[in-house]
């Protein structure tokens, strides 16, 4: 069915009576209540999703594409009411790459999980020996989401572990299990009983998820540190893993680029979705020769961008989504400022406004040991750093332990790519940051985690291969 606003699909998710409250990030306002469920309600879902398994595996493709398509179907009918909930509950707002974006991304990339044949594979076929690999169902995935895109990044877990036959327990981030419950509500109406269940708890229930014994596979976005938790507690079970864990990605501008006309894109790139997101431009190494162009450059685009209350058609950016993030954003920044980095725009928080809003901030003059530059800010405060050339720039770039992604700024687009093919990363874009597309293959190097998603890559990395020779 369609939802006429946010507050129609809140009274169909939400508790009568009790729950936890949760509170917009923006305006301290009540949004709504969630049921907090134990470690005894998550046995209880993965018991049905178990149970329910095989005959969502026996339905087989086609018949789960059609479902999920489907289902799509009814994402794109409630959009504007779970646009106005992400936007209260998370915080961004509704224009740019923001809430609708959102609602609209997690959309597009449940129908690309359909858009892909999984053939078996043959390996030898010579006539005297044939063997073919197959992709078989796992079983339960359980899938534990953050909370910067709650409902797109859920997509990303449930839409492949269900088109390959399995079926997904979900665990959301504290923040913002309303966008969650309520993607799954929607999902639900037309799905399976019992396919899809979500269940919103602290860490007794993550822990409990990570280390289940009914759990084949665990997906997992989030913090490198959880993620190496996860990893230990999946340990005893074996269980199957996709992390997708911090980054701290870098920029780097090439000489020949031109400041004014790509400043656009590398505000963009550091900014969306108020710099919370994982593989947002986190440092940009950028050369002496423009160096102080692209100061200026960037800085004019940053003043015109509006940051306020989700809800006001006008904003582009919004607050941190919890008090926890502003103060490490604040943290950083202040460390960043008392080492006698020069301030370009921001960095003076109004600590008498409501809402955990953290101004827009760009850091220069800046050394790139600065915790500003090393530690993950995961917010709208962007240090640029001079260099003298490519060379210096990839040394800093490959200098930390995590490469989720980086980004490669030159108007040489050969040149762009031999430098490239030097950084440390699972991603490197040309002359954009952060440009996810459903049908290309994403995920980390180093500490920023391991596995595919996305793409014919990411649906069978949701399926058990099976070899058949003979």
């Amino acid at each position: 069915m369609a939802y006429v606003n946010a507050q129609a699909l809140l009274e169909a998710i939400q508790p009568a009576t009790g729950g936890t409250e949760i509170y917009d990030p923006a305006t301290g306002e009540l949004v709504g209540r969630v049921a907090q469920k134990t470690g005894e309600d998550l046995d209880a879902a993965v018991a049905s999703a178990k149970a329910a398994q095989p005959g969502w595996d026996k339905l087989g493709h086609e018949e789960r594409k059609r479902l999920l398509n489907a289902a799509v179907d009814n994402i794109e009918a409630n959009a504007e009411a779970l646009a106005e909930l992400l936007s209260r509950e998370q915080g961004k707002p509704l224009n740019g790459p923001n809430a609708r974006f959102e609602v609209g991304g997690a959309a597009s990339w449940l129908r690309a999980a359909t858009a892909y044949e999984v053939e078996p594979e043959v390996v030898v076929d010579d006539g005297e020996t044939y063997a073919a690999k197959h992709y078989r169902a796992l079983g339960v995935v359980g899938a534990i989401g953050p909370w910067n895109w709650p409902m797109m990044i859920s997509i990303w877990q449930l839409a492949p572990s269900l088109r390959m036959g399995n079926t997904v327990v979900m665990k959301p981030s504290e923040y913002t299990p309303l966008s969650v419950l309520a993607l799954v509500h929607v999902l639900n109406e037309v799905l399976p009983a019992d396919v899809l269940q979500v269940v919103a708890g602290g860490r007794e229930v993550g822990e409990k998820l990570s280390g289940h014994p009914d759990i084949a596979k665990i997906m997992f976005t989030g913090s490198t540190r959880t993620g190496k938790a996860i990893i230990r507690s999946s340990a005893d079970t074996v269980k199957r893993l996709t992390m997708e864990l911090g980054g701290n990605d870098a920029g780097i501008v090439l000489e020949d680029a031109d400041p004014k006309a790509i400043a656009q894109d590398l505000f963009w790139g550091a900014f969306i979705n108020t710099g919370q997101t994982c593989a947002a431009l986190k440092r940009l190494y950028v050369p002496e020769s423009i160096y102080d162009e692209v100061c200026t450059e960037l800085t004019a685009v940053a003043k015109a961008m509006p940051m306020g209350v989700g809800l006001d058609e006008n904003n582009v950016l919004g607050p941190l989504q919890n008090k926890a993030q502003y103060d490490i954003v604040a943290d950083l920044v202040a460390d960043a400022v008392n080492s006698g980095a020069t301030v370009l725009l921001g960095a003076n928080p109004d600590d008498q406004a409501p809402g955990y809003f953290y101004p827009t901030t760009l850091i220069s003059d800046i050394a790139p040991d600065n915790r500003l530059v090393t530690e993950e800010q995961f917010g709208p405060a962007l240090p640029i750093i001079k260099v003298k050339n490519s060379e210096e720039a990839v040394e800093l770039a490959n200098s930390l332990d995590v490469g989720l992604g980086a980004s490669v700024w030159s108007s040489d687009r050969e040149k762009a790519l031999e430098v490239a093919a030097q950084i440390e990363s699972g991603t490197v874009w040309i002359n954009s940051h952060g440009t996810i597309d459903p049908r290309v293959p994403f995920g980390g190097a180093k500490q920023s985690g391991y596995g595919l998603e996305f793409g014919l890559d990411g649906l069978k990395a949701l399926a058990q291969p099976q070899i058949i020779k003979g």
